[in-house]
């Protein structure tokens, strides 16, 4: 097929779909459809915070876009119906008509690139993504959603009967589709789940849709798929300055070896120690050892609550490294591990780095035989919990960017001051954020100094609760 042939075929399927959806926009919409579109406007208020910079490529009347409460909203369509519609409608918003494979926009970037019910209608997928990647950031998340074809048959007998509009024919795309066409232009996906079992206002419709629509088999029916994915950006000669917070409680035998190993972190701009109140005299073998070792720019704090999060949290509060690193100072896993810990988040393979304690041989006492059928349980539970693989949920070495702890932070209360170790409170968060989450095997070591200030039971019945409020709060959110 030749070049010019191939735009007339182009242009051609556009100017239909255009006159199609021209019609549907100027139609009343059918009553039964609010449910659906009130429940997408639901998942994607769930994923994407308010105040942040959107772009949605298709936007029709401009709706969706306006429920999530941009600090700058940019809708493009070529309905001229429909944004017409949407700059009345939504007159604080910007609305561009627009042909959504062939962008206009400059050099403008978002934090959130939205695709609802667009990629079936595209007429080149590929083409379309090729031309969102000069408008994202490292940061930026796709955030896409299409209907599952085995809904064609109910669909269509609702379209018999008046209730549905009718639709013109659309790509059969499935969600490996919409990896490999992400893979094929230098986009990851993230996460992928359904949505959507029972699209009417029936009773009981919320609680299948909550619930069933997240499990098998039932989501092999749902309507709707959602997929959350991220550029994968280059890496830059910017070496980005770090902060290494290590929480300190008992540790007074492991300072001055754990000081003389951090001599070696060249990328460490800034260290900061969090003491936890502790029996021993930590707090001034941190304070001397300071003094001995005036080449690192280190800082003691003294933290005011309980607990490693609050210590983390502490430490993190006043950290002005655009890399924000968390070191036990229990010498379980060596500080030289740090390094890889860096070039994997600086070179954008990761959003979030966690480090897993359960891929290398450890040292005999190193892990008790309860605490690692423990940590192999929840490490499970987590992943799917999560919908990202996790191997190990209480290593206490994890690594995030500052500005999406920053953001994080700002949105803690959606799930409360829940943890007392730190790790979930970071892992939670960077889940619902859609943060790429990297592990780093490392090697587990036993404890020379002290004893641990995990207490297996206790903490493990804490665990337990954790689980049921991740799948309440994130999974069946």
């Amino acid at each position: 097929m030749t070049s010019h042939l191939r735009n007339i075929l182009d242009q051609s399927y556009k100017r239909n779909r255009a006159e199609h959806w021209e019609k549907i926009w100027s139609r009343p919409s059918p009553s039964w459809g609010g449910y659906y579109h009130r429940w997408l406007q639901r998942v994607y208020g769930f994923v994407i915070h308010k105040g942040a910079r959107i772009l949605e490529l298709g936007c029709g009347c401009g709706d969706l876009l306006a429920s999530l409460q941009p600090d700058y909203g940019v809708g493009i369509d070529f309905s001229p119906y429909a944004i017409s519609k949407a700059r009345i409608n939504h007159p604080s918003l910007h609305f561009e008509l627009m042909d959504a494979e062939y962008l206009e926009l400059g050099t403008e970037q978002f934090d959130y690139i939205i695709l609802s019910d667009l990629v079936n209608d595209l007429w080149d997928v590929q083409t379309m993504l090729r031309g969102v990647i000069p408008h994202c950031h490292p940061g930026t998340r796709l955030v896409i959603n299409f209907y599952s074809h085995l809904w064609r048959l109910p669909l269509h007998m609702l379209q018999r009967l008046g209730l549905a509009t009718t639709p013109m024919l659309q790509n059969w795309i499935t969600v490996e589709d919409v990896r490999n066409f992400l893979t094929l232009e230098s986009f990851e996906l993230l996460d992928n789940w359904s949505e959507i079992v029972v699209p009417l206002n029936l009773p009981g419709a919320s609680l299948f849709n909550r619930f069933l629509a997240k499990v098998s088999p039932f989501r092999w029916f749902a309507l709707t798929s959602f997929v959350t994915a991220r550029s994968i950006m280059t890496r830059t000669d910017v070496k980005p300055t770090c902060t290494v917070v290590i929480a300190a409680r008992n540790e007074e035998g492991h300072i001055n070896e754990l000081f003389e190993r951090l001599l070696g972190l060249e990328f460490a701009t800034e260290i900061i120690f969090v003491e936890g109140n502790s029996n021993d005299d930590t707090h001034l073998a941190i304070k001397r050892t300071i003094s001995a070792h005036p080449s690192l720019n280190c800082r003691l704090l003294t933290q005011s609550g309980k607990g490693k999060g609050d210590a983390v949290r502490t430490g993190f509060a006043v950290a002005v490294g655009d890399v924000l690193m968390i070191l036990d100072a229990d010498m379980t896993v060596l500080p030289e591990n740090l390094k890889r810990f860096y070039e994997a988040i600086v070179s954008h393979k990761g959003d979030f780095i966690n480090g897993v304690r359960l891929v290398y041989p450890m040292e005999d006492k190193a892990m008790k035989f309860f605490n690692l059928v423990g940590n192999k349980f929840f490490s499970i539970a987590f992943s799917w919990l999560l919908g990202q693989p996790i191997r190990d949920t209480l290593c206490g070495t994890k690594v995030i960017w500052r500005k999406d702890y920053e953001r994080l932070a700002a949105d803690r209360a959606y799930f409360g001051n829940f943890d007392p170790f730190g790790d979930f409170d970071l892992l939670f968060g960077a889940a619902k954020l859609k943060l790429k989450i990297l592990e780093i095997p490392v090697r587990y070591h036993e404890r020379r100094y002290g004893e641990t200030n995990i207490s297996r039971w206790h903490h493990g019945f804490l665990l337990m609760k954790m689980v049921i409020f991740a799948a309440k709060r994130i999974k069946f959110f």
